[in-house]
Parts: C-alpha cells; structure tokens; sequence
C-alpha cells in the first residue's frame, strides 16, 4: 500500500474505522431490533454508539495539525489558507443541509443542524484557532470553554421554571434551542447538535489538534506513545469523576464526556499508532484506511443509496424488511438479523469507497 509521506495510517484507519462504524448504526436492517451497544444512549451514560462522533471529531483535530503545520512549513501565510477553510466548512454545512433535505426537499420544515454541520463548523474553528494559537494556549481555551459550559448548565436555572434542570428538552441547552434555533429540531423541542452544545464539542477537536501536536512533536515514537496513552488514560479517569457532578451525555456533550471520549479516542489513536506506524503491523487495517480516504463523501454515500436499501418498495416490503425476515425466518434472532443487514449495508457503501481509492480519486469536502 503506497501512502504520501508524511501521513499516519492509524490516523488515516480510525477515521475510516470511524465512518464505518457511523454507517453501521445509522443504518440497522429494523429500527425496533438494535443490540444495546449500536444504540445512542437515550440520555445519561456511554455505548458504543456515544463514541463514534467525537471520535470523527478528534480526527479532524489531528487532521488539522497535520494538513497545516505542514503547508505552513513550507511557506504558506495562513491568510492564503483562510479562503479554503471557508469554503470546505459551507461545502461541508451544505452537503449538510442537503442530506436534511432528502427526500422531500421541503425548506418549510428543515432541520439546520446535524452531524455534517457540526463536523464544518468544528473544523472552521479549530482551524482557525490552529493559525493563531499555540498548543498551550489552544489547551487554555478548551478547558476554559469546558468549565464554562459546566458553570452555565448547572447554576443557570432554566428561564420560566426557576431551577437547574438538566432533562431533556428541559435545561438551558434546550432552552436557548428554542429561542434561537432555527428550523425544526431533532426531538421537537430540543436538538443534540444545538447551540450550546456546540462550544465543548469545539473542544473535542481541540484535543485531537493537542494530540496531533504531540504527534508531530521532536519526542522519540516510543515517548509519544507513552505520552498519548498516558493523557488518554488520565483524560478519561478525570471526565468520569467530573461526571459525577456533570454526567457523562452525548445530547448535551457535556464537559465530562468530552474529557472521557477525547480520552479514549487518546487511547485507541495511541494503540493504532504503536501497532501500525511503529511496529508495522497493517493486518486487517486496509479497509480502514479505504473507507477514511473519502470519509465525509462515504457517509453522503449512504445517504443517498439509504433511500434505495431502505426506502424503495419491492412488493409492499423495502429491502430491509426483505432481509431481516429473510434472515430470521433462516432461524437467526432478531437483533442479530439486523445487524448483519446493517454490516451488508456497510459492505455495500465500501464497493464505491474501494474504487475511488483503487483510482486514487479522493473526494475533498
């Protein structure tokens, strides 16, 4: 496998491990048989699930350090790169708004937030701060933001009730929502890519942008592993006990699970980085690395043939329901049924995925 110099595979592999992951949840073959772990938690606690977006996240934060601290070595004023960042932030928010649109293009009742939105404007401003900030100071701002955040939601009483609440639709995150939000919101009277929770997932990538600066940084390969496992490990240890006081939840990206999130994606980043860019060990990897050439596009992907897989009558059944049946009446349980569909689905959206890297076609969003 011929990658550019420069690059890490285990970063190149957990953003496609990342996206792959995404699709598989997105997508189960029927939404009333998902195993625990491939479900968001529904408020308060951590899956599998819970993971994957600030994962994606922390990638971009590395991803940062790396596409930039390279173009300014070699010259480029950041004033030159400010255009393009920009410009791929409203690619990235349009293509956004687009797979909100789907399929009915109705603009009356379109929801402004999602995971693409979040992804551009967390790039928009990390890359920004990457221009003008040094690691430390990138540090300060991220854990002045996450106290903040912390000071805000747990003494501001939420206006008209009088009290601290953090439940849904219910706490000062919900609230400025519903003052402010634009467009209809994810659960009707609350939104988990809203306003507020927007600030401490802004500093999820700023950890990745900490751990792309250790990355790049003179230590020894051995030293920087040491060190990333060792911030991850702690990372994690400190956002569980801050959880204690502010729980750990993914609707609110609360500061807690911002710090126990960036923490295990530290830790996985750090194990990929030791077995593959270390040790040379790329076994089982390359369809990481196929799906995180042109992750953004893939996930757009899926979108768009979810609509053929999931949506397309055949007989008065879509595909999906065909292929659970199919599946159970093969004597296969229910859950397990759809999560093969789902995994089919994945397997699927990597045919396009293998080919565009296979022409070394790569898809900038």
């Amino acid at each position: 496998m011929v990658q550019p110099s420069g690059r890490l595979l285990s970063l190149d592999a957990l953003r496609g491990f990342t996206i792959a992951a995404m699709i598989t949840v997105n997508f189960p073959g029927s939404d009333e048989y998902v195993y625990h772990p491939l479900q968001h938690t529904h408020w308060n606690g951590l899956s599998f699930t819970d993971l994957i977006a600030p994962f994606f996240l922390f990638v971009v934060g590395v991803s940062i350090v790396f596409a930039y601290a390279r173009r300014l070595a070699e010259g480029t004023p950041p004033t030159d790169l400010y255009a393009k960042i920009i410009y791929r932030s409203l690619k990235i928010f349009a293509v956004g708004m687009f797979l909100n649109l789907l399929p009915d293009f109705d603009i009356t009742d379109v929801r402004w937030t999602g995971t693409l939105h979040r992804i551009a404007i967390v790039f928009l401003v990390c890359a920004l701060l990457f221009f003008h900030t040094t690691w430390k100071q990138q540090a300060w701002i991220g854990l002045s933001i996450l106290v903040a955040y912390w000071l805000a939601m747990t003494l501001v009483p939420t206006p008209g009730y009088g009290t601290v609440m953090l439940e849904p639709g219910l706490n000062l995150a919900a609230w400025v929502d519903q003052q402010w939000l634009p467009g209809k919101m994810w659960q009707g009277t609350w939104d988990p890519e809203g306003i507020l929770s927007t600030f401490p997932s802004i500093v999820t990538g700023i950890t990745g942008m900490l751990a792309g600066h250790l990355l790049r940084s003179s230590l020894t390969p051995g030293e920087k592993v040491n060190y990333l496992m060792a911030v991850g490990l702690l990372t994690t240890a400190v956002g569980y006990l801050w959880g204690l006081a502010f729980p750990v939840n993914e609707n609110l990206w609360t500061s807690s699970f911002v710090l126990v999130t960036s923490g295990m994606a530290a830790l996985v980043l750090g194990a990929a980085y030791f077995a593959m860019d270390i040790l040379g060990r790329k076994g089982g990897t390359q369809a990481g690395i196929i799906f995180g050439a042109n992750a953004i596009a893939v996930y757009v992907l899926a979108d768009v043939l979810a609509l053929l897989f999931y949506g397309l009558p055949l007989g008065g059944q879509t595909p999906n329901e065909i292929g659970v049946a199919a599946l159970t009446q093969a004597g296969l349980a229910p859950k397990l049924a759809s999560m093969l569909y789902a995994l089919f689905f994945t397997a699927v959206n990597f045919v396009p995925a293998w080919w565009l890297y296979r022409k070394r076609i790569f898809i900038k969003l």
